[in-house]
């Protein structure tokens, strides 16, 4: 079975810490068109949704969840809006907790396996786009939220469809990776907005956050200090093993397109869980030998497509959820 895409990357980028590093800085915007919605959660704390501003007459809503320490302003979901802005698809774009510029009121945040805050979004846009089709894309860390979501039971939430792209499928890998060579790079930047939330955290609630989670040299011991204990996991280890995307994917019912460079440096292409993804009809895979971690830089990068300055990417999942919306969404495996 071929699952190799067409992607091409751009002259010059064929290194996946170049496309990683690239495909940050091509998809840096002035100040994206968004309309902001705070919704007050059942806990006392809130979440913040960024819609995005067009098209007037909607043919559906699509909801993107952005990565690790990232926001509905990262490149690639400003990118992901515009290019859904081109199909006549409203983007609404969930911050996680203490991701939408403003802190959180509580000791806890976001993780990879939270979903409650995911399930929120999408009953806010069943009640304010009643009738038109939802989906749902996530990036990276949001990703495997969506697949933890999507792949417990009663998972569909209405939608009918879902992509997601560069997912950690196997979080110790990918825990692993940021610890080593170049992934230290990525490690670090990660850390520094991770420290920088800890001791603010620890300043508020010094009885539930330890301060040694400001301290923490890496990922994995950055889990261990705060994200397990504050979100109800024993350590790291256990919380790698319960959220890792790759338990959910087998029982995902509805259409879902996914993502991957096998090349990946973040989330090695070896996690891909191929062999579940190949026996499940509903499932389509788009890997490719190139594009590091959302990355996707290709030949024509930059280029004003249909309205939107947009990419391979971009196109990729847009073109996805549009035939999902409109429903002609069929399996597709690489060339689609």
């Amino acid at each position: 079975m071929k699952n190799l895409s067409a992607f091409e990357p751009a002259p010059g980028l064929r290194n996946p810490h170049l496309q990683t590093v690239v495909g940050r800085m091509v998809r840096r915007r002035t100040e994206p068109r968004y309309e902001r919605v705070r919704l007050d959660t059942e806990d006392g704390d809130f979440i913040d949704l960024d819609l995005w501003r067009g098209p007037d007459t909607p043919s559906g809503a699509c909801l993107l969840l952005h990565g690790l320490e990232g926001s509905a302003r990262s490149g690639y979901m400003v990118t992901t809006s515009e290019a859904l802005e081109a199909a006549g698809i409203q983007a609404v774009a969930l911050n996680f907790r203490s991701c939408s510029g403003e802190p959180n009121r509580l000791p806890g945040a976001y993780h990879s396996g939270r979903t409650d805050d995911i399930e929120r979004a999408l009953a806010w846009m069943a009640a304010r786009y009643r009738g038109l089709p939802r989906t749902a894309v996530g990036f990276s860390l949001g990703g495997n939220a969506l697949l933890n979501l999507l792949g417990r039971e009663g998972g569909g939430r209405g939608l009918v469809a879902a992509a997601a792209v560069s997912v950690p499928y196997d979080l110790e890998a990918s825990a692993d990776a940021l610890q080593r060579g170049m992934g230290r790079v990525y490690g670090r930047r990660f850390l520094r907005s991770l420290r920088e939330k800890a001791r603010e955290k620890a300043a508020r609630f010094p009885d539930v956050v330890a301060p040694g989670a400001a301290r923490a040299r890496t990922i994995r011991e950055f889990d261990d200090r705060l994200t397990a204990p504050i979100h109800g996991f024993r350590d790291a280890a256990d919380y790698y093993a319960r959220c890792s995307a790759k338990r959910f994917v087998d029982p995902v019912a509805l259409p879902m397109l996914l993502v991957h460079a096998r090349d990946d440096p973040l989330a090695p292409g070896s996690s891909v869980p191929m062999e579940t993804i190949r026996r499940r009809p509903n499932l389509s895979l788009a890997l490719t030998e190139r594009g590091g971690h959302l990355g996707f830089v290709d030949r024509g990068r930059g280029k004003v497509r249909a309205g939107a300055r947009t990419g391979w990417l971009e196109e990729t999942v847009s073109r996805y959820i549009s035939r999902a919306t409109h429903g002609t969404t069929h399996r597709v495996s690489g060339v689609f």
